[in-house]
């Protein structure tokens, strides 16, 4: 049995705990109906940030796997965890994590619609785009973008200031190339209140790129978001964003954020869920994403 859950933003307005708690019925429900495997997938784990252990906080997400592995979940899928080692917390003899780098579905997506051939990769996008990372936690999957299209790497390093909440002090911008009219892609995993992007945008400013635009994975947009987007758009400090629709994305959200688009994961779920039942391997579907040999492959758009 493959079950789909999201305990994120829904149309039924459904509460985090209460879908979460609907998730753990069903799959108790499914396991009494005696079934013979259950796989969960998640695309959005909305515990994924609560990874680390401290001294005396709960893990989170460790708490949230172990729950749905001691009611008899075999096989968890979902997308773009927030470190790798979530992966790792469970006994995969017990119930198998799978993380799809949904990231590989917003680096197809550049090739299909902005990149479209090797020459416009060769001679626009070497030379004139730049991924940037939020912060320095997030270097590595910038710089899977970065190699990915063979682009230069932007680090921002963040200053916070501890002695009050969410208030960053100042950002350093590391980079080997002049930024100056290029064309920015920042990454990060998700977006939620979007308070860090918008520090880095408008850090970002004077150094005067061509234009800057945001990619991520997970659109949590979290108040206040959408006004933060907004303003950064109406600015003309923001161009575009790109999300997956791992968190549903309602329409009113679609309309206040100008140039948002939300690329479709289905068809990857699809591919994964083929693959498991005809026993093939993951390793296809979860390699590193080379946009040269992508640009080669023939295919129907």
């Amino acid at each position: 049995v493959y079950l789909f859950s999201s305990a994120a933003q829904n149309e039924a307005g459904v509460r985090l705990e209460e879908a979460k708690m609907e998730l753990y019925h069903a799959v108790d429900a499914l396991k009494r109906s005696q079934a013979e495997s259950i796989t969960v997938v998640e695309p959005f784990v909305t515990c994924a940030r609560y990874d680390r252990a401290t001294r005396r906080n709960s893990v989170g997400l460790w708490v949230h796997f172990k729950i749905l592995s001691s009611l008899g979940v075999n096989h968890i899928i979902t997308y773009q965890l927030h470190s790798d080692k979530s992966k790792s917390m469970l006994d995969p003899t017990v119930c198998v994590i799978d993380d799809v780098p949904g990231l590989k579905l917003l680096k197809m997506r550049l090739c299909d619609y902005y990149i479209r051939d090797l020459e416009t990769l060769e001679k626009v996008v070497r030379p004139t785009w730049a991924f940037c990372s939020v912060d320095a936690g997030g270097e590595k999957l910038a710089r899977r973008f970065a190699n990915s299209f063979g682009a230069p790497l932007v680090i921002a390093h963040k200053q916070r200031d501890y002695s009050r909440a969410n208030t960053i002090e100042s950002i350093n911008i590391l980079s080997a190339v002049p930024l100056q009219g290029k064309v920015l892609w920042i990454v990060d995993d998700m977006i939620d209140t979007a308070g860090s992007a918008e520090s880095l945008i408008r850090a970002l400013a004077p150094l005067r790129p061509a234009e800057v635009n945001l990619i991520a994975v997970h659109a949590v947009f979290s108040n206040p978001a959408q006004e933060r987007l907004k303003r950064l758009s109406d600015e003309g400090l923001l161009n575009r964003i790109l999300v997956t629709d791992t968190v549903q994305c309602p329409d009113c959200l679609k309309e206040g954020i100008p140039k948002l688009e939300v690329v479709p994961s289905a068809e990857l779920s699809a591919q994964i869920i083929a693959t498991i039942v005809e026993n093939g391997s993951l390793s296809s579907l979860l390699d590193t994403f080379n946009a040269e040999a992508y640009l080669r492959e023939p295919r129907l758009l």
